[in-house]
């Protein structure tokens, strides 16, 4: 009697089965029946589409909030100069509406502190004088008889202009110890008449007559143009006082 030995179960492959040995794994284990891996061993969790959408969208407004604040940036650095020349051009406006404000009031304080002309009871005529010759005028003679050192001596004259209101006329002190002037302030047609006639006149002599009477004849040494006129000649005080009478009237 023959003892055969049992034949090993083949398989699927027709490959006879051999048993695993004791403590080795099963090379087999975890195989499809196809041999391959298991389809989900190994295999990451597919992602959330949501989730990838969000950080897309955010990625995006990052890069847009980005070239909003380089714009920005550029935006700033070309303003800051047109703000700059726009300060610039506000600040030499409000000098200059500051300096036409201080020009016309210095104007309107003028025009008010000056004093309204007064008329004058009789005239202050002033000539140019030609020459000084002694004694009286001769009838027919274009001149006046006034009083010298000497004696008498006639003032021929020629065109001059006669002043017929002022803004002031006072007696002051003289620059002779003892002797008085008269100060008169011309305005308007007069004072630019008499700034005429002084230069005009300059280095010579001009004689000052009121109602037909020879004042002075002081010499003029030089051109008047503020219409600031001081009638000098050793006048005494109370000559000085009858002289302003005169023109002023009583």
């Amino acid at each position: 009697m023959r003892v055969v030995p049992r034949r090993k179960k083949a398989d699927a492959s027709g490959r006879p089965q051999s048993p695993a040995a004791p403590g080795k794994p099963d090379p087999d284990a975890g195989r499809t029946a196809a041999g391959r891996p298991g389809a989900d061993a190994g295999r990451a969790a597919p992602a959330d589409p949501r989730a990838a959408e969000r950080a897309r969208r955010a990625e995006a407004l990052a890069r847009m909030q980005e070239r909003r604040r380089a714009r920005a940036g550029r935006r700033r650095r070309r303003d800051r100069p047109v703000r700059s020349r726009s300060a610039l051009l506000a600040l030499v406006i409000v000098i200059g509406v500051l300096i036409a404000a201080v020009a016309v009031t210095g104007t309107l304080l003028a025009t008010a502190q000056e004093e309204e002309p007064t008329p004058l009871a009789a005239p202050l005529h002033v000539y140019p004088v030609i020459r000084v010759v002694s004694g009286a005028c001769p009838a027919g003679t274009q001149g006046i008889t006034g009083q010298t050192v000497s004696g008498p001596a006639c003032y021929q004259l020629t065109s001059g202009i006669a002043i017929r209101e002022v803004t002031g006329i006072r007696v002051q002190q003289g620059r002779t110890p003892g002797t008085h002037d008269v100060a008169i302030e011309l305005a308007g047609a007069d004072r630019r008449a008499f700034a005429e006639l002084t230069r005009a006149t300059a280095g010579r002599t001009v004689a000052f007559v009121v109602r037909d009477q020879l004042i002075t004849a002081p010499r003029v040494d030089m051109p008047i143009t503020d219409g600031k006129v001081v009638v000098t000649g050793r006048f005494s005080r109370a000559d000085a006082e009858r002289l302003v009478r005169t023109l002023r009237g009583p």
